[in-house]
């Protein structure tokens, strides 16, 4: 039987708060941040710098690099972070997308 979301067993266990370009977000502790975000509803993770295209997590296992994101400053993949409490989490190229 198939389900609405391939990450439902996310939804149970304790959680802990992370940003997400100053949106507040509730993600289970301990999680795949990439996971984390995409049960929340998160699709675009960035968007190239030349083009503008979406990007999101593909390959899931850190050989990609579509799932890039901001963490405190550093790029790092998402699919490769674990989440915990207080995660401040930008999406790359952001700024020059909407200018």
């Amino acid at each position: 039987m198939k389900t609405a979301s391939p990450f439902l067993e996310l939804e149970n266990g304790p959680r802990v708060n992370v940003t997400l370009d100053g949106m507040a977000l509730s993600l289970p502790r301990g999680a795949n941040l990439a996971a984390a975000l995409l049960a929340a509803g998160v699709g675009v993770f960035r968007r190239t710098p030349v083009s503008n295209a979406p990007r999101g997590p593909f390959c899931m296992m850190g050989a990609c690099f579509d799932c890039l994101i901001e963490i405190d400053g550093t790029t790092r993949q998402a699919c490769m972070i674990e989440v915990t409490d207080g995660l401040e989490i930008k999406r790359p190229h952001r700024d020059e997308a909407l200018a």
